[in-house]
């Protein structure tokens, strides 16, 4: 994911400080890794360096000195681009599930254990967003990012269903060469 183009999709919506930002990212994205306040910082600072971002002022209200930020019309430009860009299905299987079974098949593991073990929390994980998508008042972004964890996880249940079948065959196949 794109820090630098979801901070310029949260300053479309009007000029933030970036606690702001941070405070609305991770309410956006609550299935997505929280982004640390550095990071939201260091990136605003790229943005304006860029000419994406500037500077629209700063405040205090009574505390810390707060810098507003706002997207430009570059940034405007930029953010389209982006958002119209076909995002390319994954080249290469990166999966950890994936490597380690392959481990243990080529180790003399025991990957059928492996794959019960990680059905039972890929289930336990299921449960909990399952929860979390119909709870009352739950958001639409929340909804919207436990269903696209739900389904990714169904297809890791999938491929480890049909991983279980082989086994004997691919552990066989180890074994001759």
């Amino acid at each position: 994911m794109s820090t630098r183009h979801i901070l310029l999709g949260l300053l479309a919506g009007g000029p933030s400080h970036g606690y702001d930002l941070k405070r609305r990212h991770d309410d956006h994205f609550p299935q997505a890794r929280p982004l640390a306040y550095g990071q939201v910082y260091t990136t605003l600072q790229r943005l304006v360096r860029d000419g994406l971002a500037e500077v629209e002022g700063t405040d205090s209200d009574g505390g810390p000195e707060r810098t507003l930020y706002r997207i430009t019309a570059e940034g405007s430009r930029e953010l389209a681009a982006w958002a119209g860009e076909i995002t390319p299905p994954a080249p290469f299987v990166t999966n950890e599930i994936f490597a380690k079974v392959v481990v243990a098949i080529l180790t003399g593991g025991d990957p059928a254990a492996h794959l019960r073990a990680q059905r039972a929390a890929h289930m336990e994980r299921m449960r909990e967003l399952t929860a979390v998508k119909t709870a009352p008042g739950a958001d639409l972004t929340t909804v919207l990012s436990a269903d696209y964890a739900l389904n990714h996880l169904d297809a890791d249940l999938r491929w480890m269903t049909t991983t279980q079948a082989r086994l004997t065959n691919l552990t066989a196949e180890v074994d001759r060469a």
